[in-house]
């Protein structure tokens, strides 16, 4: 039987053996072709800026994202860790229920590699939770990476565990997913019983190893790497001066820093300046002219040669893990050229752009800022959310859908009901009436409460009954609000919580339709009706929204005022400010004005000032230092917080204004520190209606505190009034009696809150009219006298 078969297996064996190997080493072969390095192609930087000019700014592809001329990735690893509070999870997680959960973002840069993570989390459970039955399942991007046990021995306590994540479920955008599955009885229960919960610790930690990727030379990146939207740290970006700037030039260099500040956004940033040699390491933006390009520069290739507005990305010559963005020009009106376009988002691919006519777009209107609630028409919440999927939620115990709010900070609410919102949301319709509803509010403050019952909430009896006349569950429900005004700031988030009733339902029955909410991308926000009308100096508002200079997204109305001999932590301290604003307004400041003191009193006596430095170095404190709220006393710093009496009643109601023990004038005496830096905000001496802002430092480098205290969400809320402290992390915040006011209002909204604010002069004023009414009748009636007894004579 087997020398039977024989021939025909061996011919089955052929038949199916010999083209599966041959198609194998046709495979193999073709994979080896493939893999051969190709040798670099060299690149004309005339042709390439030829290519860069008319190229449009599509994505790039994975060839030019990544160097094909690395053989492999540089660099050691380094390892970075970051907390939950770190990656925007600022409280204790929560989880409830027996499918309690909730998610943590992280990204990973375009530029790097991860070899390993590890998650390090801080939590406790309920003591009800049985052993066997519940657990706490952590997943990244949808793989579960560990199961954590419940032991009735460790329940209630603050418990540790260090799970490893395997670095291969890690992409650039990425999701960690916290879930509590939890049961406390075999028996039928109650899917939202209290004693289901775990905590998740703010303080629990993520470590990430990586490598460093080299990236290829290509415009068409840009950000990328100097600013990457998938990390979600402070963005601190180096600026490099081959030898030191003039206004001009720091001028230019102010236009790329406010852009790269725009897109950081909330993350913060912060600008090192460095002159003479070039940084070691780092990712660094070079403004050059061809006299002073780095000599490190001179001779290596990419860099190309300047006949005008030029920008250029080369390999960092001591650090080929970095990149350096050249921003070139034969002058300064030819870097800031070079930077408008950048700016501006002009397209651009290759490694060098040799930068044409930039047409300049037209001067901004007041309040029309990018990130800022429209003042002239309502604003869609569309545009204020980055990704629509934001405004959805699932499942019984969702999580809160929040809309930023950047509202102008001198809005005019005096007397308003409130802030009118039209809101519409859709939700799955509960079968019946039950407790299901949407709960609004601004920040922490509450709002309102809307029934999920299908049907629009009225308050009134009347509309009550003619909304039920209406069909139950059509979407969207369209509903009017007032949101009120007193929970204001320039800064807040609108927060909505939809809280789903689960039905009753049978015994031991634990499975529930799925429900899901939303809020309609077509719901807006209007504040163009109210006017702009604010007191002033008002730090607060300068401190969050860099009010009165974002008035104007692009700074056309302000100007910042150097030392006269500014250092480099100066330059930085320039920088960081205008990146600041820039993350305020999502708009490049491409007409602030950089001045001294000289040329700010001839030119720029009509603009809001922005003062930097000391009063040794700052001549316009020295100059100014009458009208200042804080004077420099032999003991230290003397604060005047009030001359109300003295100045702003007459003689006459002040009978005794130099008593002893009330007095008029309060003073407050501060002793300096090394590391003080004080903030003072006054009308400008040059102009009435102006406003100047003082960050006054004898260390330039001081500066860095308030940069952090701007990170600092509880610091940042301590910025209040017209003088503000910084003293080694304590914010003190003094208002004083200074008081001047910017905007405007129609005569007849004016004199109604004028009068409302003083009541003195609204009597006075009211005495004055009726003395005058009476003089007027007076007169009026001789005259009629006199005409009557003359027409009397004649008869």
């Amino acid at each position: 039987m087997r020398a039977a078969f024989s021939p025909y297996f061996a011919k089955m064996i052929l038949m199916r053996f010999v083209p599966a190997t041959a198609a194998c080493l046709l495979t193999l072969f073709a994979g080896l072709a493939i893999a051969q390095p190709v040798p670099p192609t060299p690149v004309d930087p005339s042709a390439a800026a030829a290519s860069a000019s008319t190229a449009p700014q599509n994505a790039p592809s994975v060839d030019s994202v990544v160097d094909s001329t690395a053989a492999a990735v540089t660099g050691n690893a380094s390892t970075r860790t970051q907390t939950l509070r770190d990656l925007g999870i600022d409280y204790e997680i929560t989880l409830r229920g027996i499918h309690g959960n909730a998610g943590v973002s992280f990204g990973v840069r375009t530029d790097e590699l991860v070899n390993a993570a590890q998650l390090h989390l801080r939590y406790s459970f309920s003591p009800a939770l049985l052993p066997e039955l519940s657990h706490l399942k952590v997943t990244v991007n949808g793989v579960t990476v560990a199961t954590l046990p419940t032991p009735a021995a460790d329940a209630g306590k603050q418990l540790t565990a260090d799970i490893a994540i395997d670095p291969r479920v890690v992409s650039d955008y990425n999701q960690i997913n916290l879930e509590l599955i939890g049961h406390y009885t075999r028996d039928c229960e109650d899917p939202d019983h209290t004693s289901l919960w775990a905590n998740i610790d703010s303080a629990s930690t993520l470590s990430l190893t990586t490598t460093p990727v080299p990236l290829a030379n290509n415009l068409a990146l840009l950000p990328v790497p100097f600013f990457d939207p998938h990390d979600a740290r402070r963005l601190e970006l180096h600026f490099h001066f081959p030898q030191r700037p003039d206004l001009a030039t720091l001028q230019a260099a102010g236009i790329v820093s406010s852009w790269f500040g725009s897109l950081a956004g909330y993350r913060g940033a912060v600008f090192p300046v460095s002159t003479g040699a070039l940084p070691a390491a780092g990712n660094t933006v070079v403004l050059a002219t061809p006299d002073t390009l780095p000599a490190e520069l001179a001779g290596q290739g990419g860099v190309p040669e300047v006949r005008g507005p030029t920008l250029a990305v080369v390999t960092h010559p001591s650090d080929p893990n970095a990149k350096l963005l050249l921003v070139l020009g034969r002058n300064a009106e030819e870097l800031a050229r070079a930077a408008t376009a950048l700016v501006l988002r002009a397209p651009l691919a290759g490694a060098v752009a040799q930068v044409g006519d930039v047409s300049m777009p037209d001067p901004r209107k007041p309040y029309d800022a990018p990130n800022w609630v429209s003042a002239e028409r309502p604003t869609y919440f569309r545009d204020l959310v980055d990704r629509p999927e934001r405004l959805n939620v699932t499942g019984y115990q969702p999580d809160l859908i929040r809309v930023g709010l950047q509202l102008p900070p001198d809005l005019f609410v005096w007397r308003s009901d409130g802030i009118p919102v039209n809101l519409k949301y859709r939700y799955t319709v509960p079968d019946e009436d039950n407790k299901s509803a949407l709960n609004v509010n601004v920040d922490d403050t509450f709002v309102t409460t809307l029934p999920l019952n299908g049907r629009p909430y009225a308050q009134s009896l009347p509309a009550q009954w003619m909304r039920n006349l209406g069909a139950r569950g059509a979407m969207p429900i369209e509903q009017s609000l007032k949101l009120p005004t007193g929970a204001f700031s320039a800064n807040n988030q609108l927060r909505f919580h939809f809280f789903f009733d689960r039905p009753q339902a049978d015994a031991c029955k634990n499975t529930f339709p799925d429900v899901s909410g939303a809020i309609d991308p077509d719901s807006s926000i209007d504040v163009s009706r109210f006017h702009h009308y604010m007191a002033m100096p008002n730090l607060a508002a300068f401190g969050n929204a860099g009010f009165p200079f974002t008035r104007l997204a692009d700074l056309s109305e302000s100007a910042i005022v150097l030392p006269d001999n500014p250092s480099e932590s100066d330059f930085s301290n320039v920088l960081t400010v205008l990146g600041k604003f820039g993350a305020a307004t999502g708009f490049p400041t491409l007409r602030v004005a950089l001045t001294n003191a000289a040329e700010a009193r001839q030119r720029y006596a009509d603009r809001d000032l922005l003062l930097m430095g000391s009063a040794s170095s700052q001549p316009l404190l020295r100059e100014w230092k009458d009208v200042l709220p804080v004077s420099e006393a032999a003991n230290g710093r003397r604060f005047r917080l009030s001359d109300w009496l003295i100045d702003k009643l007459p003689g006459f109601l002040s009978f005794d204004a130099r008593r002893t023990d009330l007095p008029t004038t309060a003073e407050v005496t501060v002793r300096p520190q090394a590391d003080d830096v004080l903030i003072m905000g006054f009308e400008s001496p040059l102009q009435s209606g102006r406003s100047v802002v003082a960050l006054q430092a004898d260390d330039p480098g001081n500066l860095a505190s308030l940069f952090e205290a701007w990170a600092d969400p509880e610091l940042l809320a301590k910025i209040q009034g017209s003088v503000v402290l910084l003293q080694q992390k304590k914010v003190t915040s003094l208002a004083g009696n200074q008081t001047y006011y910017v905007g405007h209002l129609p005569l007849p909204t004016w004199l109604r809150w004028y009068f409302s604010n003083h009541p003195v002069w609204l009597a006075l004023t009211v005495i004055g009219l009726c003395l005058l009414l009476a003089l007027t009748a007076r007169v009026l009636l001789r005259m009629h006298s006199a005409i009557r007894l003359r027409e009397g004579r004649r008869q």
